[in-house]
């Protein structure tokens, strides 16, 4: 036993049986290390999916337009969980489209996608897998751009004119396709109900096929200012104040004047048509002498607006025997004929002064748009008035007002001797004898200007 313990075998036998269990003792500590530090050998193996990602799509933009390609895909990503976590955090990869060739065809094709600086222990999917889409040509046309309304929401007795644009044209830049299939280039006016003033706001232009339908199409620039004109029809007539009532005893109404003597309708054209005054009805029961007095203004039913509500009125007056006014002359039935001889006589040597006739009470009345005739216009000039009518108010008594009409009316300014220029030249009134007149404004603007000679 002592020779066989003692021999160079058993030795290296003894050796070898402890170096392996010193290596089999090593490599399972460091395992329990791995383990307990979590650097596993065999990592976990998981899928997580990404939405909404961009796509982006490589091509010829000055020349090319592509359409059809989805603006976002679902990525499913597979591999380790802890480069998931950090790909979906950082979502540093791209997907996209590549049609950069410039041997590319025009027209319909199907593409796929394609993903890029995504770790390559990552295995990626992408949902949907490709595209249909459509190469053309890259057009740009310019375009008249017209505005529009819904003209139902004006207020009632209101107009609008033809809205404007600024500016007038755009460039359109889209497929070619898209560019000849453009019917209309609308700039829509976004107005609330009720509109009853002008509008000036911006609209976005929108190109349109023959169904109105929206294209897709880049318009530069997108939007343009619109101007909307909105403005009611009126129509300015005279106030003519209507007594009402009786005087009381005593007094009698001599003039019954209004200030202002117009006001301005705004209405429809239709209903203006109609009216030529408006009445205001003035009880003169309680009047006791001169008085002024602040009306109102009855608005006809037709009618949108006035210019004004109210109206002074001055009401003059004078005073009257009550007693002499209702006398009657007593005349005897028997009457001898010294008496009446003797009482012609004594009416011949002493005569008594004939009573003076009561002064007529003084109306006016005022008549609208009055033509002025410009007279003595040299042949080599032409003669434009700032105004061509006006309004003038005939004073007098009522049954003289009564037989005047436009036509007894004249108005002329004489430019004969002006040079050319702007000149203020004083109006010329003929009216029917036995009335007074007045303006607002005894002048009115002339422009002379030379003819052009003919060639």
């Amino acid at each position: 036993m002592d020779k066989f313990t003692n021999s160079a075998w058993f030795m290296r036998i003894v050796a070898f049986a402890l170096a392996a269990l010193l290596f089999i003792s090593i490599n399972f500590e460091m395992e329990s290390d791995k383990k307990s530090l979590g650097l596993s050998t065999a990592p976990e193996i998981s899928t997580e999916t990404i939405e909404n990602v961009p796509v982006e799509v490589y091509y010829d933009r000055e020349n090319l337009v592509v359409s059809g390609v989805p603006e976002t895909v679902d990525v499913t990503l597979k591999g380790a969980k802890s480069l998931l976590i950090n790909a979906k955090n950082q979502r540093d990869f791209k997907v996209y489209v590549d049609l950069s060739d410039p041997a590319i065809s025009m027209g319909d094709r199907t593409v796929t996608f394609k993903i890029s600086d995504l770790n390559e222990k990552l295995v990626a999917t992408i949902d949907p897998e490709y595209a249909e889409v459509n190469v053309q040509e890259r057009v740009t046309k310019e375009f008249s751009v017209e505005a529009e309304y819904n003209s139902s929401l004006l207020e009632e007795g209101y107009t609008a004119g033809q809205p404007t644009v600024s500016p007038k044209t755009v460039k359109i830049t889209g497929a070619k396709d898209a560019i000849e299939q453009i019917s209309y280039v609308k700039a829509n006016l976004e107005i609330s109900k009720g509109l009853n003033e002008t509008v000036n706001s911006k609209a976005t232009v929108k190109a349109l096929d023959r169904d109105l339908n929206k294209l897709d199409v880049t318009i530069e620039p997108s939007s343009v200012a619109v101007s909307l004109k909105v403005s009611i029809p009126s129509k300015t007539v005279s106030i003519a104040p209507k007594q009402t009532g009786k005087a009381k005893d005593g007094i009698r109404i001599t003039s019954i004047s209004v200030d202002p003597k117009e006001v301005t309708l705004f209405g429809s054209e239709t209903s203006l048509e109609k009216i030529d005054e408006i009445n205001l009805p003035v009880n003169i029961s309680k009047i006791d002498g001169d008085t002024e007095l602040e009306l109102d203004l009855n608005k006809p039913d037709s009618v949108q607006k006035m210019s004004l509500g109210k109206a002074q009125v001055k009401i003059r007056t004078e005073k009257v025997d009550v007693d002499e006014e209702n006398a009657e002359p007593v005349v005897e039935e028997e009457e001898s004929e010294t008496e009446q001889k003797q009482e012609e006589q004594v009416v011949e040597e002493k005569p008594e002064p004939e009573e003076e006739d009561e002064p007529a009470a003084i109306e006016s009345k005022t008549f609208n748009n009055i033509q002025i005739v410009p007279v003595g216009i040299r042949d080599d000039q032409d003669a434009e008035l700032e105004s061509d009518v006006t309004s003038i108010t005939l004073l007098g008594e009522a049954d003289d007002l009564k037989k005047i009409t436009k036509d007894d009316i004249n108005l002329t300014v004489d430019v004969s001797n002006l040079d050319e220029g702007t000149h203020d030249v004083d109006l010329a009134v003929t009216v029917p004898e036995g009335v007074e007149w007045e303006l607002d404004s005894k002048t009115v603007s002339v422009t002379i200007t030379q003819k052009e000679e003919e060639t």
